[in-house]
């Protein structure tokens, strides 16, 4: 910092130097060394996964100056990286995982500086208008879900490659971070007109809107089209469970352990509760669908997830994997380490960093509701 006072460089210009910087060091070396930085890397882990996602295929492979190619047999997929070609699967691997963690933090800070120049006080009505968008988000990506389930029908899709990319992880992270910041300004604007008292209000009424409308799409699907079905009791299965869990937790902690809320409140509440979403989700998708006569096999495409199936699978005995599953260890992990997250925002940190702790909060809630109520809604509609 003294560096920066010393050079009259605020944190903003020179984290938008920072950015201006990695974007030409990351265009230079596309550029000089195209088969490495590009192929081997940026499309291997990054783009290439997402291509094959949106194209329905098992994976996409880049040979050597031709292109894309497609491919949808698992088997031909395994040949292609077993002969070493450049093979994109979609889904996460541990390489694109720590590089969208690596970005996510990094643009925080953008965030963090946003926050500061749009002066949105009160953080916590903040906070509480952006958890709409945090479901509308998920229920995107089912948008995209239901165009894959068309292509397989024979159907052709309302919205295809390369448009349909915006849907897909993790580039609807950033689809619906600009709707947000979309929201948001026309909500400063109305409230700087008068039309409004506050911009939380018009922001949560927008957000609440994109919900009920992508919801309302996915709706109309099940009950006009073939490939796509409705069972609303799974959603509600999900939301009691998981509000169940919350409650549970934010009540048992008020009793026995109450600096875990001190410094959040119901804020707090919200975050164990969209993570509890997700865990429900997960293990519902992975265990439990036949309870409800959903005749599909769900997995996850997350690498955290996976792994916990995985161990729970080989240390878990047989009988047990048969009377409950493998998956419900991932909901345990995730209502546990929400809590303890809920537990360092204590009272003392947030008042002394207010704007950073509700950037931070909003981060961790939005990575377990978006992708949980994906996979809810994804199981509702039979995709």
């Amino acid at each position: 910092m003294q560096v920066l006072s010393s050079r009259d460089i605020s944190p903003l210009q020179a984290w938008l130097g920072s950015l201006v910087a990695g974007i030409l060091v990351i265009v230079g070396g596309v550029v000089a060394f195209p088969r490495t930085v590009y192929d081997g890397f940026i499309w291997r882990y990054f783009w290439g996964p997402v291509h094959a996602d949106a194209a329905s295929a098992s994976c996409a492979v880049r040979p050597p100056g031709q292109g894309t190619e497609l491919l949808y047999s698992s088997g031909a997929c395994a040949e292609r990286i077993a002969e070493g070609a450049i093979v994109g699967e979609p889904g996460y691997t541990l390489v694109s995982t720590i590089g969208y963690m690596v970005v996510l933090v990094y643009m925080l800070v953008g965030v963090y500086f946003l926050i500061q120049r749009l002066d949105l006080q009160p953080y916590s009505e903040f906070f509480f208008a952006l958890v709409p968008f945090m479901l509308f988000g998920g229920a995107l990506r089912v948008v995209e879900d239901a165009t894959d389930a068309a292509v397989d029908a024979g159907v052709e899709p309302a919205i295809s490659y390369p448009l349909n990319t915006l849907l897909i992880s993790p580039i609807i992270y950033w689809t619906t971070f600009a709707i947000v910041l979309g929201a948001l300004l026309i909500a400063k604007v109305l409230q700087r007109r008068g039309v409004s008292t506050t911009y939380h209000y018009p922001l949560g009424a927008m957000g609440i809107t994109a919900v009920l409308l992508t919801v309302g799409h996915l709706t109309n699907l099940a009950l006009t089209r073939d490939y796509v079905a409705l069972y609303p009791m799974v959603l509600v299965t999900v939301l009691v469970l998981a509000s169940l869990i919350a409650a549970a937790v934010y009540l048992g902690a008020e009793r026995y352990a109450p600096h875990v809320n001190g410094g959040t409140g119901l804020v707090g509440l919200v975050v164990v509760w969209g993570h509890a979403v997700d865990g429900v989700a997960n293990v519902l998708a992975s265990d439990w669908t036949h309870v409800f006569g959903i005749d599909l096999t769900y997995g996850s495409k997350h690498v955290f997830n996976r792994f916990i199936v995985d161990l729970t699978g080989q240390l878990q005995p047989a009988w047990l994997t048969a009377a409950v599953g493998d998956s419900w260890p991932f909901l345990v992990v995730k209502v546990l380490v929400a809590t303890a997250i809920v537990a360092l925002f204590d009272e003392e940190f947030v008042d002394e960093s207010p704007r950073y702790s509700i950037m931070l909060l909003v981060a961790i809630v939005a990575v377990g509701l978006g992708p949980g109520t994906r996979d809810v809604l994804r199981v509702t509609f039979g995709i």
